[in-house]
């Protein structure tokens, strides 16, 4: 049978084509597409994600490790349809008006997959409307903004204000270099995030 702990392994290593070559292998092998996810590629992504928090890896490490899984999530993919699997929740994350920032956003994104979430990448420089229109057309239960400039945090607030107002039962969260847990509370955010793995735990929070 195919080693997950080894597919786990070559994703913390940044390894794409072990981790293809394994993933490849267990479907071969008739293992349940779930059990590839959970205990390889969600499994690989959890550790980058605790070492990120710790200093220990950096964004190029990330970055590398993402990479890896998605190469891997993409023989996944299907499979996980067929077989039915559901994503643990379904997230959507976007730059906020005026902002062409998108490192921080990418990340996230990865991470948030990494950790088995189906994500809408809505892009940067989106404006509030955009944010409503999209979360009420895909369904999502939580709503991630990003913002790096100090001038285009008030746009976070209106986004906010603008979700809440179309009675979405959506939560949302923030951030970016210039935000703060101070400021999420402020504009009624339900929750902040300072790094990606982060991000990852309190989306989980939020749609349990």
């Amino acid at each position: 049978m195919a080693d997950l702990k080894a597919l786990s392994e070559a994703i913390i290593k940044g390894d794409q084509k072990t981790a293809v070559d394994i993933t490849k292998a267990a479907l071969d092998d008739g293992m349940a597409p779930g059990t590839v996810l959970s205990d390889g590629l969600i499994a690989g992504m959890n550790v980058i994600g605790v070492r990120f928090k710790a200093n220990e890896v950096y964004i190029p490490e990330v970055l590398i490790a993402a990479r890896a899984m998605k190469m891997a999530m993409e023989l996944l993919e299907p499979k996980l349809i067929e077989a039915g699997v559901q994503p643990i929740g379904k997230a959507m994350i976007g730059t906020v008006q005026g902002d062409l920032h998108d490192i921080g956003k990418n990340l996230v994104v990865m991470m948030l997959k990494g950790a088995g979430f189906e994500v809408v990448d809505i892009g940067v420089d989106v404006a509030p409307d955009a944010f409503v229109d999209k979360a009420k057309e895909t369904g999502v239960q939580v709503v991630g903004l990003s913002a790096l400039l100090t001038t285009t945090m008030p746009a976070m607030e209106k986004t906010v204000q603008a979700i809440k107002g179309a009675g979405l039962s959506v939560k949302t969260m923030i951030g970016g270099a210039p935000v703060t847990q101070a400021y999420a509370e402020k504009i009624g955010a339900d929750g902040y995030a300072a790094d990606a793995a982060t991000a990852v735990d309190i989306a989980k929070e939020l749609t349990n």
